[in-house]
């Protein structure tokens, strides 16, 4: 009996139910990922680190948008937002909305290029290599998006350095706009970091160029998103793509990076246009910085 029409009436199956699972469940399942850094000096009491990055915002995405708005519950001492925060124009108010309650919090942040440019279809294969040409959709209302969040009292880290108190800390914060359009202008923040207790680095994408020059400087955590952990991981092999020139060991969660600790989020939205999401995750992160050890 020939078995190959039922073989792959299966395998048809099982596709069919992977993309259900990954368009409909996993992309949607919102999830706070936790880790404890040993980067304060010894005898530092700790410092909470909410990390957000690559929303994505709709405006009809209210559960998200709510999502977010719940994390103002973990009371972070300060708030990093990495970029990409849109992906449409009428994101612009949802992302206003679902920070509202964070940006009573510190807080900082940088700009992705989708904070600039709306998403286009595409080929996925294209990720496969890097120096594809890119083409941008309908430009964003950029400037309301920062004027939002500036006006809230977050630091715009463009091309900028910003110090901000938090908790009886001083925190010095340098970062640059995306990498990923070239727009970075890193003699712009150049220079060993002000007297602080801690020196962070935040960039949207982990461009190795961009985190290299930031641990010359002296910083010594390092926060980036952009490559959504790779969207779509195998079990057991990890990401297939970065989008951008980090290795795929290092493209989600915490690592060591040239004596700095970087965290790199897996973000929590993805390209209206490529809505899945696989063995990732959307997510947030909190980080609880320790005193380090040695």
């Amino acid at each position: 009996m020939n078995r190959l029409p039922a073989l792959a009436l299966s395998a048809a199956g099982v596709g069919a139910g992977t993309v259900a699972y990954a368009g409909l469940w996993e992309r949607n399942a919102f999830t706070l990922r936790r880790f404890e850094v040993p980067v304060l000096a010894p005898g530092s009491r700790p410092l909470r680190l909410l990390h957000i990055s690559d929303v994505h915002m709709l405006g009809r995405q209210t559960g998200k948008q709510a999502w977010i708005r719940d994390l103002a519950r973990l009371l972070p001492d300060v708030v990093v937002c990495t970029g990409d925060n849109l992906s449409g124009a009428d994101g612009v108010p949802a992302v206003l909305r679902a920070y509202e309650p964070l940006l009573d919090r510190p807080g900082v942040f940088v700009l992705g290029s989708n904070d600039y440019f709306a998403a286009k279809p595409k080929n996925p294969a294209k990720y496969f290599f890097p120096k594809h040409k890119r083409v941008h959709g309908d430009p964003l209302p950029t400037d309301d998006l920062v004027a939002g969040l500036v006006s809230g009292g977050w630091h715009d880290l463009t091309n900028a350095t910003a110090v901000v108190d938090t908790d009886g800390r001083r925190l010095a914060f340098r970062g640059v706009d995306d990498p990923h359009l070239k727009l970075d202008r890193l003699e712009q923040v150049a220079g060993p970091p002000p007297e602080a207790d801690l020196a962070v680095g935040v960039v949207h994408a982990p461009e190795p160029r961009v985190l290299d020059a930031y641990v010359g400087d002296g910083d010594r955590l390092l926060l980036a998103g952009h490559t959504h952990g790779g969207q779509l991981r195998v079990p057991g092999f990890g990401a297939l793509v970065t989008n951008c020139r980090i290795d795929r060991a290092r493209c989600r969660g915490l690592s060591r990076y040239e004596g700095a600790w970087l965290h790199v989020s897996a973000g929590l939205g993805t390209s209206p246009y490529a809505p899945v999401r696989f063995a990732c995750r959307p997510e947030a992160s909190l980080l609880t910085l320790l005193p380090a050890v040695g």
